[in-house]
């Protein structure tokens, strides 16, 4: 049975590293760099300078976690009005 997480490269700030994320989010942070027009490489970069601790995977599942949680949140705001 293949594992639910993919190990992908990635160079962030000019160095190759490795992160292990689970499709899901791999698919959510195409999304988020694709409408924020920049390269994945550029959006990970970013995540990695504002993370407080944890790994690099674990900020990243944050972060995509809340950026549609937020989207959502704004999503059913909006319903809500007249």
């Amino acid at each position: 049975m293949k594992s639910p997480v993919v190990k992908r490269s990635i160079v962030v700030a000019g160095h190759k590293t490795s992160v292990s994320l689970e499709e899901a989010f791999w698919n959510g942070m195409k999304e988020i760099s694709g409408l924020r027009e920049m390269t994945l490489s550029e959006l990970v970069g970013e995540i990695d300078s504002n993370r407080q601790q944890g790994n690099l995977s674990s900020a990243i599942r944050l972060f995509v976690l809340d950026y549609f949680r937020t989207r959502a949140m704004a999503a059913a705001s909006d319903s809500k009005l007249p």
